[in-house]
């Protein structure tokens, strides 16, 4: 992550906890006040993002990840999306069996 998008992140943040409506203008005061110098676009996106979406959607569901939003999108020749994508399927690895003594054939006394 780029400072001006970690920095962004936290304004939003900051914005969102004081209960102020997250705009790029309010992100743009907040990180000139802190004396933050980052890419103009990044209060741009961040604040279109808070439009479109909950910010406490966003912060309680970090861990979740986001790939179902890529599997329900519709294929660029434009036909229909599928109706429900496919369940992850979890690989489970086996742990190799630790060797004990025993197994070797031979003991300490031999």
């Amino acid at each position: 992550m780029s400072v001006g998008e970690v920095a962004t992140t936290y304004a939003c943040l900051i914005l969102h906890d004081d209960g102020i409506p997250i705009t790029a203008e309010k992100i743009s005061a907040l990180l000139k006040a802190a004396k933050v110098t980052v890419e103009p676009y990044w209060p741009l996106l961040f604040a279109k993002l808070v439009e479109k979406r909950n910010i406490d959607d966003l912060i309680l569901n970090v861990g979740s990840g986001g790939g179902a939003a890529v599997a329900v999108a519709a294929p660029a020749g434009g036909a229909a999306a599928p109706a429900a994508a496919a369940p992850a399927v979890e690989e489970k690895k086996e742990e190799p069996k630790e060797e004990s003594d025993d197994d070797m054939g031979f003991s300490l006394f031999d």
